[in-house]
Protein backbone atom coordinates (compact mmCIF):
# COMPACT_ATOMS: atom_id res chain seq x y z
CA UNK A 1 0.00 0.00 0.00
CA UNK A 2 1.28 3.46 -0.88
CA UNK A 3 1.26 5.84 2.12
CA UNK A 4 -0.73 9.09 1.83
CA UNK A 5 1.16 11.99 0.25
CA UNK A 6 0.77 14.05 3.41
CA UNK A 7 2.51 11.26 5.33
CA UNK A 8 5.50 11.68 3.03
CA UNK A 9 5.45 15.40 3.68
CA UNK A 10 5.46 14.67 7.41
CA UNK A 11 8.97 13.21 7.29
CA UNK A 12 9.95 15.41 10.19
CA UNK A 13 8.02 12.97 12.40
CA UNK A 14 10.96 10.61 12.06
CA UNK A 15 13.07 13.15 13.87
CA UNK A 16 10.35 13.57 16.51
CA UNK A 17 10.21 17.31 15.85
CA UNK A 18 6.45 17.39 15.33
CA UNK A 19 4.24 17.65 18.39
CA UNK A 20 1.82 14.80 19.00
CA UNK A 21 -1.16 17.14 18.71
CA UNK A 22 0.13 19.16 15.73
CA UNK A 23 -2.28 19.91 12.84
CA UNK A 24 0.02 18.10 10.36
CA UNK A 25 -0.15 14.85 12.34
CA UNK A 26 -3.91 15.25 12.69
CA UNK A 27 -4.22 15.45 8.89
CA UNK A 28 -2.00 12.39 8.48
CA UNK A 29 -4.19 10.48 10.94
CA UNK A 30 -7.33 11.47 9.04
CA UNK A 31 -5.92 10.40 5.68
CA UNK A 32 -4.59 7.15 7.15
CA UNK A 33 -8.02 6.40 8.60
CA UNK A 34 -9.61 6.97 5.18
CA UNK A 35 -7.13 4.58 3.59
CA UNK A 36 -7.71 1.89 6.23
CA UNK A 37 -11.46 2.31 5.92
CA UNK A 38 -11.23 1.92 2.14
CA UNK A 39 -9.45 -1.43 2.55
CA UNK A 40 -11.72 -2.54 5.46
CA UNK A 41 -8.83 -3.23 7.81
CA UNK A 42 -9.61 -4.59 11.26
CA UNK A 43 -7.68 -3.89 14.47
CA UNK A 44 -5.04 -6.59 14.02
CA UNK A 45 -4.50 -5.65 10.39
CA UNK A 46 -3.98 -1.96 11.20
CA UNK A 47 -1.53 -2.96 13.91
CA UNK A 48 0.39 -5.04 11.36
CA UNK A 49 0.42 -2.13 8.90
CA UNK A 50 1.88 0.21 11.53
CA UNK A 51 4.59 -2.30 12.42
CA UNK A 52 5.50 -2.81 8.76
CA UNK A 53 5.56 0.95 8.12
CA UNK A 54 7.92 1.46 11.06
CA UNK A 55 10.18 -1.26 9.68
CA UNK A 56 10.18 0.29 6.21
CA UNK A 57 11.08 3.69 7.66
CA UNK A 58 13.59 2.16 10.10
CA UNK A 59 11.84 3.84 13.02
CA UNK A 60 12.94 2.92 16.54
CA UNK A 61 11.75 4.18 19.93
CA UNK A 62 13.95 6.82 21.59
CA UNK A 63 16.78 5.40 23.67
CA UNK A 64 15.38 7.18 26.72
CA UNK A 65 11.82 8.34 27.24
CA UNK A 66 11.00 11.18 29.61
CA UNK A 67 8.78 9.53 32.19
CA UNK A 68 8.41 12.45 34.58
CA UNK A 69 5.04 14.18 34.77
CA UNK A 70 4.92 17.95 35.06
CA UNK A 71 2.80 19.00 37.98
CA UNK A 72 1.52 22.08 39.76
CA UNK A 73 3.34 23.21 42.87
CA UNK A 74 1.47 23.91 46.11
CA UNK A 75 1.17 27.64 45.36
CA UNK A 76 -0.33 27.01 41.94
CA UNK A 77 -2.83 24.53 43.36
CA UNK A 78 -3.88 27.08 45.98
CA UNK A 79 -4.39 29.78 43.33
CA UNK A 80 -6.31 27.37 41.11
CA UNK A 81 -8.74 26.44 43.86
CA UNK A 82 -9.08 30.07 44.98
CA UNK A 83 -10.08 31.25 41.50
CA UNK A 84 -12.53 28.37 41.09
CA UNK A 85 -14.20 29.52 44.33
CA UNK A 86 -14.29 33.08 43.04
CA UNK A 87 -16.28 31.96 40.04
CA UNK A 88 -18.71 29.90 42.16
CA UNK A 89 -18.41 28.21 45.58
CA UNK A 90 -19.62 24.93 44.07
CA UNK A 91 -16.87 25.04 41.42
CA UNK A 92 -14.25 25.73 44.06
CA UNK A 93 -15.39 22.76 46.11
CA UNK A 94 -15.39 20.56 43.00
CA UNK A 95 -11.79 21.46 42.10
CA UNK A 96 -10.70 21.08 45.72
CA UNK A 97 -12.32 17.63 45.99
CA UNK A 98 -10.87 16.54 42.66
CA UNK A 99 -7.38 17.51 43.80
CA UNK A 100 -7.41 16.25 47.38
CA UNK A 101 -8.90 12.86 46.50
CA UNK A 102 -6.70 12.21 43.44
CA UNK A 103 -9.80 10.97 41.63
CA UNK A 104 -9.80 10.41 37.89
CA UNK A 105 -12.33 12.68 36.20
CA UNK A 106 -14.27 9.60 35.01
CA UNK A 107 -14.55 8.50 38.66
CA UNK A 108 -15.25 11.97 40.02
CA UNK A 109 -18.40 12.59 37.98
CA UNK A 110 -19.97 9.34 39.25
CA UNK A 111 -19.46 10.00 42.97
CA UNK A 112 -22.62 9.99 45.07
CA UNK A 113 -23.42 11.14 48.62
CA UNK A 114 -23.45 7.47 49.66
CA UNK A 115 -19.75 7.25 48.78
CA UNK A 116 -18.93 9.59 51.67
CA UNK A 117 -18.12 8.15 55.10
CA UNK A 118 -17.93 11.36 57.05
CA UNK A 119 -18.35 9.85 60.52
CA UNK A 120 -15.08 7.90 60.27
CA UNK A 121 -11.83 9.22 61.71
CA UNK A 122 -10.48 10.40 59.39
CA UNK A 123 -13.42 10.72 57.00
CA UNK A 124 -13.18 8.64 53.82
CA UNK A 125 -14.45 8.61 50.27
CA UNK A 126 -15.25 5.41 48.40
CA UNK A 127 -14.36 5.52 44.72
CA UNK A 128 -16.32 2.82 42.94
CA UNK A 129 -16.15 3.70 39.24
CA UNK A 130 -12.46 3.19 38.71
CA UNK A 131 -10.17 2.36 35.79
CA UNK A 132 -9.62 -1.36 35.54
CA UNK A 133 -11.96 -2.04 38.44
CA UNK A 134 -9.47 -0.81 41.04
CA UNK A 135 -12.07 0.48 43.49
CA UNK A 136 -10.89 1.79 46.82
CA UNK A 137 -11.15 4.26 49.69
CA UNK A 138 -9.22 7.50 50.12
CA UNK A 139 -9.00 9.67 53.22
CA UNK A 140 -10.53 13.14 53.36
CA UNK A 141 -9.23 16.14 55.22
CA UNK A 142 -11.69 16.94 58.04
CA UNK A 143 -12.14 20.51 56.74
CA UNK A 144 -13.00 19.20 53.26
CA UNK A 145 -15.38 16.64 54.78
CA UNK A 146 -17.19 19.45 56.61
CA UNK A 147 -17.49 21.46 53.39
CA UNK A 148 -18.98 18.45 51.62
CA UNK A 149 -21.42 17.91 54.47
CA UNK A 150 -22.53 21.55 54.19
CA UNK A 151 -22.73 21.27 50.41
CA UNK A 152 -25.06 18.27 50.59
CA UNK A 153 -27.21 19.81 53.34
CA UNK A 154 -28.73 16.43 54.18
CA UNK A 155 -29.17 15.26 50.58
CA UNK A 156 -28.50 11.53 50.14
CA UNK A 157 -29.68 10.86 46.58
CA UNK A 158 -28.33 11.79 43.16
CA UNK A 159 -24.68 12.64 42.54
CA UNK A 160 -22.23 14.32 44.87
CA UNK A 161 -21.97 17.24 42.45
CA UNK A 162 -24.89 18.01 40.17
CA UNK A 163 -25.46 20.54 37.42
CA UNK A 164 -28.31 23.05 37.45
CA UNK A 165 -30.42 20.37 35.76
CA UNK A 166 -29.92 18.01 38.71
CA UNK A 167 -27.81 15.70 36.57
CA UNK A 168 -24.18 14.68 36.88
CA UNK A 169 -21.43 16.71 35.26
CA UNK A 170 -19.74 15.22 32.22
CA UNK A 171 -15.97 14.71 32.24
CA UNK A 172 -15.74 17.35 29.53
CA UNK A 173 -17.55 19.90 31.70
CA UNK A 174 -15.18 19.24 34.60
CA UNK A 175 -12.17 19.56 32.29
CA UNK A 176 -13.45 22.94 31.07
CA UNK A 177 -14.07 24.04 34.65
CA UNK A 178 -10.48 23.22 35.64
CA UNK A 179 -9.06 24.89 32.54
CA UNK A 180 -11.10 28.04 33.17
CA UNK A 181 -9.91 28.24 36.78
CA UNK A 182 -6.29 27.87 35.65
CA UNK A 183 -6.66 30.67 33.12
CA UNK A 184 -8.25 32.94 35.73
CA UNK A 185 -5.38 32.12 38.11
CA UNK A 186 -2.80 33.02 35.46
CA UNK A 187 -1.22 29.55 35.44
CA UNK A 188 0.73 29.12 32.22
CA UNK A 189 0.86 25.32 32.31
CA UNK A 190 -1.83 23.23 30.68
CA UNK A 191 -3.99 22.24 33.65
CA UNK A 192 -6.23 19.18 33.42
CA UNK A 193 -7.86 16.87 35.99
CA UNK A 194 -5.12 14.34 35.28
CA UNK A 195 -2.46 16.95 36.05
CA UNK A 196 -4.17 17.58 39.39
CA UNK A 197 -3.93 13.85 40.07
CA UNK A 198 -0.22 13.92 39.21
CA UNK A 199 0.24 17.00 41.38
CA UNK A 200 -1.26 15.54 44.54
CA UNK A 201 0.76 12.35 44.00
CA UNK A 202 4.09 14.15 43.77
CA UNK A 203 3.21 16.47 46.66
CA UNK A 204 2.51 13.41 48.83
CA UNK A 205 5.82 11.86 47.77
CA UNK A 206 7.65 15.13 48.43
CA UNK A 207 6.16 15.09 51.92
CA UNK A 208 7.58 11.62 52.56
CA UNK A 209 4.63 9.31 51.94
CA UNK A 210 5.99 5.84 50.98
CA UNK A 211 5.56 4.81 47.36
CA UNK A 212 3.33 1.84 48.18
CA UNK A 213 0.93 4.10 50.10
CA UNK A 214 0.77 6.56 47.20
CA UNK A 215 0.05 3.57 44.96
CA UNK A 216 -2.88 2.64 47.19
CA UNK A 217 -4.10 6.25 47.30
CA UNK A 218 -4.07 6.47 43.48
CA UNK A 219 -5.47 2.93 43.18
CA UNK A 220 -2.80 1.86 40.72
CA UNK A 221 -2.67 -1.88 40.10
CA UNK A 222 1.05 -1.77 39.30
CA UNK A 223 3.59 0.10 41.39
CA UNK A 224 5.52 0.80 38.17
CA UNK A 225 2.74 3.23 37.24
CA UNK A 226 3.15 5.08 40.53
CA UNK A 227 6.92 5.10 40.01
CA UNK A 228 6.45 7.71 37.26
CA UNK A 229 5.32 10.18 39.93
CA UNK A 230 8.21 9.19 42.16
CA UNK A 231 10.59 10.13 39.36
CA UNK A 232 8.86 13.49 39.13
CA UNK A 233 9.33 13.92 42.88
CA UNK A 234 13.03 13.01 42.58
CA UNK A 235 13.47 15.65 39.88
CA UNK A 236 11.80 18.19 42.17
CA UNK A 237 14.26 17.25 44.91
CA UNK A 238 17.17 17.82 42.52
CA UNK A 239 15.81 21.23 41.56
CA UNK A 240 15.54 22.22 45.24
CA UNK A 241 19.06 20.90 45.91
CA UNK A 242 20.61 22.97 43.15
CA UNK A 243 18.67 26.09 44.15
CA UNK A 244 19.55 25.70 47.84
CA UNK A 245 23.25 25.46 47.05
CA UNK A 246 23.24 28.55 44.87
CA UNK A 247 23.33 26.89 41.47
CA UNK A 248 22.02 29.36 38.84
Amino acid sequence: MTPPKSAQKGAEVRGHSAKANSPSLHRIAQETAKLWRKHHLDYDQTKHVVEQARKALDLRPPAERHRTVERLDAGEVERLIEHAYRRAPRYGLMVKTLFYTGARVSEFVHLTPRDLYLSLDPPQLRIMVAKGGSDGYVPLLPALAQELRTHLDGRTNGYLFESNRADRYTPRMVQKLVKDAAERAGIQKQVTPHRLRASVATLLLDAGMPLDQVQKFLRHKRIATTQIYAETSAKRMSDHYLKALGHP
